[in-house]
């Protein structure tokens, strides 16, 4: 199987088709393994290991809700985080978001490469998105593949994505990526939902997922510095979140709302941060109010900031309809935890390439390669993602699949031609609370 030099390159260091039914599609070998993968036993069938998108994604999601768990969404900078992730689902049972945010895909490509027109972000999240579509079904785990926040100034790196969706959507007929998250939060309301239903029309012509993001969350992450915001700002109305929804919804359903409650980045010491996690309900209230429907909780909802939350906040949430929690700070936390004892450990054994506790001339390359400390992190992630999972009750939910893994590649067609002229208009060069809301 072709892997890019790109992908390569940048990765070394560190189902729905919504195919135009005019365009003829015949399957591949990958397409047929595909469709022969048995679902999981509680997912509904459009879901199969490897990336879910589309309709798939939204039924994920549905599931979620329904039976009352949230998928733990865990930002990734390299290959190593990328893998921990999903060994954590494969491992504890279930579903797995697998979040980059703009300065991680830096990372991914080097920081040593210009990033004045995000080129490096661009091509560096492209290459492990490319990663975890050829690695993912062999988990045996359903993978969402999600951009995190993407502030106004920041839109021509998802420009880069889309374009980068739209050829590979022309090519198998799903998108590249499952989802992306435009903060806009920034910007007078009346703007951040006007740009969002723009960029939204262009999302669901190829399946990909918009979250929108209403409110702050506050402290800092990745580049966003949000540490002096307005208070006020952290907490959101009911009516400002069916304004969005009112909004988006005359779009289509593949859209969610990041509706802060008091939310902020990083871990704080209990007491300095307010959550209101009970408020969502109200959300869901108001929506249910408005819509007429008979759901209790017609809108999926999302909890970002969520390292250093109560067990509590975090039950509060999910019994609210939390589908998912973003999770960042933790798990670099444990990423680092896993290398720091390592070291700790074997100490007298890193000091050099020769000589050790066992002899002076003894060589001690089986403790400085990369493999192994590297290896360290991983696991103390992986233990760390798996914590997270038990909490948001997401554990053991779908054991991994014991059905072959194939790469989630779709269907080839056969007039690309045609197909990449569907989406040559569109074409450019180049995760707090989300309310995942669907029209009832």
């Amino acid at each position: 199987m072709k892997v890019t030099a790109l992908a390569t390159l940048a990765l070394l260091s560190s189902a729905a088709a919504f195919a135009p039914a005019a365009v003829p599609r015949v399957p591949t070998a990958l397409s047929a393994t595909a469709t022969e993968t048995k679902a999981f036993t509680k997912l509904p069938a459009s879901v199969k290991p490897g990336v879910v998108t589309g309709q798939a994604l939204v039924d994920l999601l549905d599931a979620a809700k329904e039976q009352g768990y949230a998928i733990p969404g865990v930002n990734v900078v390299g290959s190593n985080s990328i893998n921990a992730c999903m060994e954590a689902a494969m491992k504890y049972g279930g579903p797995i978001m697998v979040t980059f945010s703009k300065g991680g895909g830096q990372f991914i490509a080097g920081k040593a490469l210009s990033n004045d027109a995000d080129e490096a972000s661009i091509a560096g999240t492209i290459a492990a998105a490319k990663h975890v579509r050829e690695v993912a079904a062999l988990y045996g785990v359903p993978v969402v593949l999600h951009t995190d926040h993407c502030q106004k100034a920041w839109l021509p790196w998802i420009d880069g994505l889309l374009a980068a969706s739209e050829e590979h959507f022309a090519q198998t007929g799903e998108p590249l990526f499952s989802s992306h998250m435009l903060d806009l939060s920034e910007e007078p309301l009346e703007e951040n939902i006007a740009i969002c239903k723009d960029y939204l029309e262009k999302f669901a012509k190829v399946g990909i997922l918009l979250e929108f993001e209403l409110g702050v969350t506050g402290g800092e992450e990745d580049g966003v510095n949000n540490e002096d915001v307005d208070p006020e700002k952290l907490y959101t109305s009911p009516e400002q979140v069916y304004a969005v929804y009112d909004a988006l919804s005359k779009i289509g359903d593949m859209f969610s709302i990041a509706a802060a409650f008091g939310n902020v980045h990083g871990v704080y010491k209990p007491g300095n941060v307010v959550l209101s996690p009970e408020r969502l309900m109200k959300h869901q209230a108001y929506t249910k109010e408005q819509i007429g429907c008979e759901d209790d909780k017609p809108i999926y909802l999302v909890m970002h900031g969520g390292s250093g939350s109560t067990d509590e906040e975090i039950k509060t949430a999910v019994k609210a309809g939390v589908v998912k929690m973003n999770i960042d700070t933790d798990t670099q936390w444990a990423y680092w935890d896993g290398l720091r004892a390592f070291e700790k450990e074997k100490h007298d054994y890193l000091q050099g390439q020769i000589g050790n506790p066992s002899g002076a001339d003894k060589p001690n390359k089986k403790f400085y390669d990369p493999r192994v400390w590297c290896r360290k992190a991983e696991e103390s992630m992986r233990q760390r993602v798996g914590v997270s999972m038990d909490k948001l009750g997401s554990a053991g939910q779908y054991p991994a699949s014991s059905e072959p893994g194939c790469a989630q590649l779709g269907e080839k067609k056969v007039d690309i031609v045609k197909a990449a002229g569907f989406v040559a208009a569109g074409a450019v060069v180049g995760s707090v609370i989300t309310l995942l809301a669907k029209k009832k």
